[in-house]
């Protein structure tokens, strides 16, 4: 049990000790299930992954639309998506400096309103260029959300529930991609792909407006530094932490198959054999209801499994669905996105709050860096799958996945390892 969790045992009168046993007191005011604050903070920060996730992927589901509306091929569509999430992975860092010096929630919902105000501009674009900076712009907004939610919850919430804290955030992500996508892919096939961005801009508004008003003021929060040597001080002291530095790159390979597979799986279902229409495409990001489970759930895993445990099962699953959606059977295709999914969100749930609990001081700082790795996975993901799929169709897609999936496997047995030569090494 940690510190900051330790109760402090008091008795009652020195006349009564004797009869009375003594009893700790629980002096912890961190939030934890079941107790006051921590439903309206579940719920607002779930809101802000579900705006998070449907504004950052809006495009994905219509990349064939977008396609033709501009006439481009997929490499260059999928640029709406890359840089949206290169925006954000180039802006965590410093929008995480920022909620140190100024507060979680202001940052928060700072970067919301300004992505959510870019949102309504987008399905206006006269050019696939000015779509493609307009998307860049929103990433970059939406940098101050992950970071500093991570860091909000690490603060607010008790070590012990943090797994399970967090994993309902990612919930709301996988919730945000999945009705981003079946949304606009309703609403695109009736009228077109700007109508369908503008609907995903009105949800995120609403959501944006609920999350400001539920969420509690922090209570644990201190304000840091902006002095750039203390930030170059704090990142270099994280990367220089082999744990963080595994789950930095655990995230990002992770992120990489989601990406590659998100981009392109528009294209292959609505070419031969199965040649799906563009609501039914939509549609089928209804998987993501699968991640919001194993995200939701991941604490569970980790506490039967150990984090190297969860994480192997997570990159067996993703590993698994890869080689299944390989048939020309939609049923197996379904299956496979299914197991994918599954895969990823529960593998990103640990490896996010892992970084939570490790890092004890900038925090910030410690899950910027994890998203900045996060999200360049993303953007590598849909650029590099969008290019193999057109030199190598599918196929090609779920190669880069499964070479991804090694490398999470390689790292985490790199880090297996390492444990048990600390274990081996005899105390002094």
């Amino acid at each position: 049990m940690s510190p900051a969790s330790t109760g402090a045992s008091t008795t009652v009168g020195a006349a009564s000790s004797a009869s009375v046993p003594s009893t700790p007191l629980d002096t912890d005011s961190r939030l934890t299930p079941g107790g006051p604050g921590y439903r309206r903070m579940s719920f607002a920060l779930f809101l802000a992954g579900v705006a998070t996730f449907a504004l950052l992927y809006s495009t994905q589901a219509l990349l064939p639309l977008i396609s033709g509306d501009f006439g481009v091929a997929a490499s260059r569509a999928s640029w709406t998506v890359a840089a949206a999430t290169g925006g954000l992975a180039l802006f965590v860092l410093p929008m995480s400096a920022l909620s140190e010096r100024y507060g979680r929630r202001t940052v928060m919902t700072a970067s919301l309103g300004v992505a959510v105000g870019v949102g309504l501009l987008v399905p206006f674009a006269p050019s696939l260029g000015t779509l493609v900076v307009l998307r860049a712009v929103q990433g970059a907004a939406l940098a101050g959300l992950p970071a500093s939610a991570t860091a909000y919850l690490a603060e607010e919430v008790r070590p012990k529930a943090l797994v399970t804290a967090i994993g309902l955030f990612v919930a709301g992500n996988s919730v945000g991609g999945m009705s981003g996508r079946v949304i606009t892919g309703w609403v695109a096939q009736e009228w077109g792909w700007r109508v369908a961005v503008g609907v995903i801009g009105a949800l995120a508004v609403a959501c944006a407006i609920a999350f400001r008003l539920l969420l509690p003021a922090p209570r644990h929060f201190k304000a840091g530094s902006l002095a750039p040597r203390v930030l170059v001080g704090t990142v270099r002291a994280h990367l220089a932490d082999p744990l963080l530095r595994r789950l930095y790159a655990i995230g990002a390979l992770f992120m990489t198959v989601f990406g590659g597979v998100y981009t392109v799986i528009g294209y292959r279902l609505t070419e031969a054999p199965f040649s799906l229409p563009q609501g039914i495409v939509g549609s089928i990001f209804l998987v993501y209801l699968v991640g919001t489970v194993s995200a939701s759930t991941a604490g569970r895993l980790v506490g039967r499994l150990g984090r190297r445990g969860a994480l192997y099962l997570a990159g067996g699953t993703t590993a698994a669905g890869l080689l299944l959606s390989l048939a020309d059977s939609l049923v197996l295709v379904l299956l496979g996105l299914v197991l994918i999914t599954a895969g990823f969100f529960a593998g990103h749930a640990v490896a996010s709050s892992a970084v939570g609990r490790t890092a004890t001081t900038g925090r910030a700082q410690a899950s910027a860096l994890y998203q900045s790795a996060y999200y360049i996975g993303s953007s590598a993901g849909s650029t590099v799958g969008a290019l193999a799929f057109h030199s190598g169709g599918w196929a090609g897609t779920v190669g880069v996945g499964v070479l991804a999936v090694l490398g999470v496997v390689a790292i985490t047995l790199s880090g297996t390892r390492a444990a048990r030569r600390e274990t081996l090494v005899p105390a002094h």
